[in-house]
């Protein structure tokens, strides 16, 4: 049986989100922006590793509807790669820990897989192959995909249309 509700904590505990029902898809992905706001992120005194060996970061993503922030809430502090950038990571400023990522014209959210428990789903793909570096080998036991999975887009899609075709917006 597929576990259907989880939580996701910075690593020091003082911030906590909850995430109900099953994610929509757990995937490491290899882009540069990614990778990029990984680098930065682990630069923070005493943040966590976010960059894989294999060059990737790893996520479970969950519907926008579906995840609260059940704690914490005020250590939380927004981070884009440029002013203008849809896409806005979230980090518990307590640790420096990131916490989710919010591709805020999307109905999803992405939590960094490495704040859920042990029990998160597996990673099933990887996405974005063709921004892997030099040298950089992803992992052999999933599937890789130059840039997104069919199964993947349809997934996100069926999670859409679950909501009504809703983007609720992510504050805290």
């Amino acid at each position: 049986m597929t576990k259907t509700g989880f939580s996701a904590t910075c690593t020091c505990g003082e911030v906590a989100l909850t995430a109900s029902g099953a994610p929509i898809l757990s995937a490491v992905c290899y882009c540069e922006s990614c990778r990029k706001a990984g680098r930065h992120f682990e630069q923070a005194p005493g943040a966590p590793s976010v960059v894989n060996a294999d060059s990737g970061v790893e996520y479970c993503l969950f519907r926008k509807d579906r995840v609260k922030v059940a704690r914490g809430g005020q250590h939380l502090q927004e981070h884009r790669l440029t002013a203008a950038s849809p896409t806005r990571r979230i980090v518990a400023t307590c640790c420096n820990a990131p916490m989710f990522v919010d591709f805020t014209k999307g109905h999803w959210l992405t939590l960094y897989r490495d704040r859920l428990p042990a029990d998160a789903p597996p990673v099933e793909l990887g996405v974005m192959g063709k921004d892997l570096p030099a040298g950089a080998t992803p992992a052999k036991d999933i599937p890789t995909y130059s840039t997104f999975s069919p199964m993947a887009i349809v997934r996100l899609l069926a999670a859409w249309a679950a909501m009504g075709f809703r983007r609720p917006k992510t504050t805290w």
